[in-house]
């Protein structure tokens, strides 16, 4: 099943899909929008263009396992784009996304602008990644 992932910014969005198979994640877009209700006209442009049968959201938790403000702005993303399309929402912990990503472009010797402008899409790679190991893991 094609699964889309959203790793959610202030400022700048990271979307990723999976194969169909549900074994690789790899990263799609990074959509600069700060405002809401355009964020969610393009994410749901992309829904119709490549027809994901469930997204999962990136869940911001703080390091003790609580919820903060972001996580609730995140479960709102997910509630607006789930009443402009039928399609199953998920969410999956994201903590040190983003650093793990870092990681993974400076490993690459990315640097600057251009790892400015990948940062999120990676991170929403790592987020689908986790969500898919963690559901093959359960299927053992």
């Amino acid at each position: 099943m094609k699964i889309m992932s959203v790793d959610y910014g202030d400022a700048r969005t990271g979307i990723a899909f999976c194969d169909e198979n549900e074994i690789l994640a790899f990263s799609y877009c990074v959509i600069n929008e700060s405002y809401a209700p355009k964020l969610v006209d393009k994410i749901i442009g992309i829904i119709d263009k490549e027809r994901p049968k469930k997204i999962v959201i990136g869940l911001p938790r703080n390091m003790d396992g609580t919820y903060g403000f972001r996580a609730e702005k995140c479960r709102e993303l997910g509630g607006l784009i789930g009443r402009c399309c039928n399609i199953e929402i998920d969410y999956e912990d994201e903590r040190l996304t983003t650093v793990i990503a870092h990681d993974i472009l400076s490993s690459n010797n990315v640097r600057g602008k251009k790892r400015k402008d990948s940062v999120d899409a990676v991170a929403a790679v790592v987020i689908l990644q986790d969500y898919l190991d963690r559901k093959n893991r359960k299927s053992f």
